[in-house]
């Protein structure tokens, strides 16, 4: 494992969202994070991490940080060595969804972005056990060392995300699809659908997660994407 991996966090989380994989993976290969955190627009966005990541490297998104992944995916096709998405969606917001972010971002404007995130990320959302208190404790610290400016930002640009199904359909690279069996903002067959869309894709469920994996199952996420740097860059 010799290419550069980039992790693109989920909306409100930083590095630590995968702490257990850059811990593990970055004493075989370099690894950065990339913020998704400045930008109304995931072109914006995307356009300018361009600048700042490697030549070419390996992506992996979750969440809004997936639907960034596919946005670099569609711009620069020949700077992605592989790509893998998790817990997230090609398609764009349905009238009812972006409606839905305007009180949400009202409130996290007027101080109440505990409240917010304690709705947007509901307990149910994760897998059931002792594990819900640990992550959501994490997933609370990293969004208050966001605050609410960003998770406005945040919110705008999924607002205004584009469908990237096409993009899916011309990925030529080796490609995981990762999502929790308990996941009730991206369900597992949304990633089934995504996983029909890219050409040999491989398709990856976590039994005992829900919408975050790499904090809910560090290890066998990081085993899964151990498993994916190892793919062969030409596919048959």
């Amino acid at each position: 494992m010799t290419e550069p991996v980039v992790f693109l966090p989920g909306m409100m989380c930083d590095a630590r969202v995968f702490g257990a994989q850059i811990l593990d993976l970055s004493g075989q290969t370099p690894v950065m994070v990339a913020p998704i955190t400045k930008g109304e627009r995931i072109e914006e966005i995307a356009s300018s991490l361009l600048d700042a990541l490697p030549a070419k490297c390996a992506l992996v998104g979750l969440s809004m940080g997936g639907i960034v992944a596919m946005e670099l995916l569609r711009r620069a096709p020949e700077r992605v060595s592989r790509i893998a998405l998790i817990s997230t969606s090609p398609l764009d917001d349905t009238p009812q969804i972006s409606a839905a972010r305007e009180p949400l971002m009202v409130r996290a404007k007027a101080g109440r972005l505990e409240d917010v995130m304690a709705e947007t990320l509901q307990p149910e959302y994760l897998a059931p056990g002792p594990k819900r208190v640990e992550v959501l404790s994490i997933v609370k610290e990293m969004s208050q060392a966001l605050g609410p400016d960003v998770f406005i930002r945040q919110s705008r640009a999924l607002q205004r995300r584009r469908d990237q199904q096409s993009t899916l359909r011309k990925c030529k690279v080796p490609a995981l699809i990762m999502c929790g069996a308990h996941d009730q903002l991206t369900p597992v067959k949304r990633h089934s659908f995504m996983a029909e869309l890219i050409p040999n894709a491989q398709l990856q469920i976590m039994e005992h997660s829900g919408h975050l994996p790499p904090l809910e199952q560090s290890d066998a996420v990081t085993q899964v994407l151990r498993d994916w740097l190892k793919m062969p860059f030409i596919l048959r």
